[in-house]
């Protein structure tokens, strides 16, 4: 129940910079973006364990994205009835314990079904915090989503470079164990002051349907074609640096490793930039970067060419995945969640289930002509850059 109190401590936050309900749902990006990045070093023991070749990894991969393409619909509907709040700590109790199932499955049905559950319930978070944030956004009146997937990716970027050295450490279980201990704490500080958002009793409740315009599925599209060379670098960066270039384990790690570094970085500003320069802007320019850098990667002569060339990508894909997002999740006449789920759904299967393909067509042709191919994706978000003014939030006088 709002009470009085709570709506002036609500009035106070909208007007400060980082209030609780942002810092919370930063820490919900934080927190899933870390096991992202932390299941990259994981990748070549997972497959050494179930004795998996390049096309039977590329199967795996695909159940990650199977996982994710099933649930989260299902966090969309979930989040139309009952609000982001208790969609994402929900499936954030859950995407705990996936860490820890991956690094005891022996058998490769079991291994099938533990990476079909990290998947989805880190898509089903996903769609959840997103809407989290956009409800932040609104109640703010100002961009949040860049610095939130910002925090996403600096999790990913300390999971991927720590991994391989706590997994020597500590052993996989070890680091598997470690990581979800942390996880707990985390999701711990930040359950208090998670945004609640429903129920909304001075809001018309709108029939749960999936979209029958054409707007949500062009945002989407933009947020697809974005983020399928993220999931390519994820996947395939560190065998494309160990097979092709000769890097070691440790400068192989730093394919996504500088990427996310990079994205981390640039999302921390994207929100000022956007609100400075405008949605349509900001992405014309992060697309052309993202361009830019995946080319470098492809036509690399050398590893360290590579992650500049990585690096330079990450600046740009750094804003066009939140500003999809944020767009969809702006856009008026739909129920809460429904649109924004249509974006993250058709986005992440770019990052999860595309990966796979690429696999299996790397065995044929390597992974150097693949990535300086994929900026091909890129001509299409150019071409439907105009429908990201959706994401301007600015308060205006």
């Amino acid at each position: 129940m709002t009470t009085p109190e709570n709506a002036i401590k609500g009035t106070t936050f909208a007007k400060t910079a980082f209030p609780p309900t942002r810092l919370a749902v930063s820490g919900l990006f934080l927190l899933n973006g870390t096991f992202a990045g932390a299941w990259a070093p994981k990748i070549p023991e997972f497959a050494s364990r179930l004795s998996l070749s390049e096309s039977g990894l590329g199967l795996m991969i695909m159940c990650f994205g199977i996982g994710s393409l099933v649930l989260m619909p299902i966090a969309g509907i979930l989040i139309a009835h009952y609000g982001t709040t208790r969609t994402v700590k929900g499936a954030a109790i859950l995407f705990l314990s996936t860490l820890i199932l991956l690094s005891l499955a022996p058998t490769v049905p079991l291994g099938a079904f533990a990476i079909f559950l990290f998947g989805g319930l880190m898509g089903a978070m996903d769609v959840a915090m997103n809407g989290n944030a956009v409800e932040v956004e609104k109640s703010m009146r100002r961009a949040i989503m860049s610095s939130c997937h910002a925090f996403w990716s600096l999790g990913a970027f300390l999971g991927a470079t720590t991994g391989g050295f706590l997994i020597e450490a500590l052993g996989v279980m070890g680091h598997a164990v470690l990581l979800t201990g942390l996880g707990a704490v985390a999701l711990g500080l930040a359950w208090p002051f998670v945004l609640h958002d429903a129920p909304h009793p001075s809001e018309k409740r709108q029939k749960v349907r999936l979209p029958t315009t054409l707007l949500p599925w062009l945002i989407g599209l933009m947020a697809l074609f974005s983020m399928v060379p993220e999931g390519a670098i994820l996947d395939w960066g560190a065998l494309y640096m160990r097979d092709e270039l000769g890097a070691s384990l440790a400068v192989s790690g730093f394919a996504f490793g500088a990427f996310s570094l990079t994205m981390a970085t640039m999302r921390f500003a994207g929100d000022h930039v956007r609100d400075r320069f405008g949605a349509v802007r900001t992405l014309r320019f992060c697309t052309v970067m993202a361009m830019i850098g995946m080319v470098i990667s492809g036509m690399a002569p050398n590893a360290y060419v590579a992650v500049l060339g990585f690096a330079i990508c990450g600046i740009g894909i750094s804003n066009m995945v939140p500003i999809a997002f944020s767009a969809a999740g702006n856009l008026p006449g739909f129920a809460q969640g429904v649109a924004l789920s249509v974006a993250t759904v058709m986005g992440y299967s770019g990052s999860l289930f595309a990966p796979s393909v690429i696999g299996f067509i790397a065995e044929h042709t390597g992974f150097s002509i693949i990535f300086a191919l994929l900026p091909v994706l890129f001509i299409v978000v150019l071409l439907l850059s105009h429908h990201a003014l959706h994401a301007d939030v600015r308060e205006r006088p």
